[in-house]
């Protein structure tokens, strides 16, 4: 039966989402690990990746689960009592045999949260914070992002892909209690693609932001820091 596990994580102290040979510190390695220990012998395959210190509130994987364990109730809650209290099982249903977490996504949001003011210990870890920010100019240069583009200068080296071509369908900017929040959809995203464009949105004005959109100038910007960056949800 396949099944699809919508979690949420906190990924602060964890090597990304991806598993790794090296380690199981990562979100589908501790998830991977928790299912062999009820003898799930299955692998996890997730919407997408998430890098190091990067959040959740919304990512999907799906799993094949043997005869005997058709209780799904019951596997979320074994699931949430087994697993490192930073991640957790939001809810699991069955779908059909063709859904595939990464492959049927249509959409991917993404928020990124920014807070200017000095970081404080309880915060730090789920939220960028800065000194001197400038809501104006990037409530009106985040609507640049969204068309069709190239984004190969907004992109980290060593992804697997066939294209970095993107559609990006709603950038926007808003405040909410103190909080800056910038939020991205699109059929998908590249490696650190958020990251660069809000570093973009940062250290770039409108004219360098379009020439670097349009491949005519690549500003090498650095990427924001990931701990303000949350995947939301996923649209199918």
């Amino acid at each position: 039966m396949r099944c699809s596990l919508t979690i949420s994580y906190n990924g602060t102290h964890f090597l990304g989402s991806q598993t790794q040979k090296s380690s199981n510190n990562t979100i589908l390695g501790q998830l991977e690990y928790v299912l062999r220990e009820i003898n799930i012998e299955c692998k996890v395959i997730a919407s997408g990746r998430t890098d190091k210190g990067v959040h959740a509130t919304g990512q999907v994987c799906h799993i094949d689960l043997p005869e005997f364990w058709n209780d799904l109730a019951k596997l979320k809650k074994v699931l949430n009592e087994m697993l490192p209290k930073s991640i957790h099982v939001k809810s699991i249903k069955e779908v059909d045999d063709g859904f595939h977490a990464r492959y049927s996504a249509k959409k991917r949001l993404y928020r990124y949260i920014i807070k200017e003011a000095q970081s404080n210990p309880f915060e730090d870890d789920f939220i960028t914070f800065l000194d001197d920010v400038n809501f104006l100019k990037i409530e009106k240069n985040i609507k640049l992002f969204c068309g069709t583009y190239d984004f190969k200068y907004f992109m980290k080296t060593g992804s697997d892909i066939n294209s970095t071509c993107r559609t990006v369908y709603k950038a926007f900017a808003y405040k909410h209690k103190g909080y800056i929040v910038l939020t991205f959809e699109a059929n998908g995203f590249l490696r650190s693609q958020i990251r660069l464009m809000v570093g973009a949105l940062l250290n770039l004005n409108e004219k360098e932001i379009l020439e670097q959109l349009e491949c005519r100038n690549n500003y090498k910007i650095k990427p924001a820091k990931c701990n303000g960056l949350y995947l939301a949800k996923i649209k199918y």
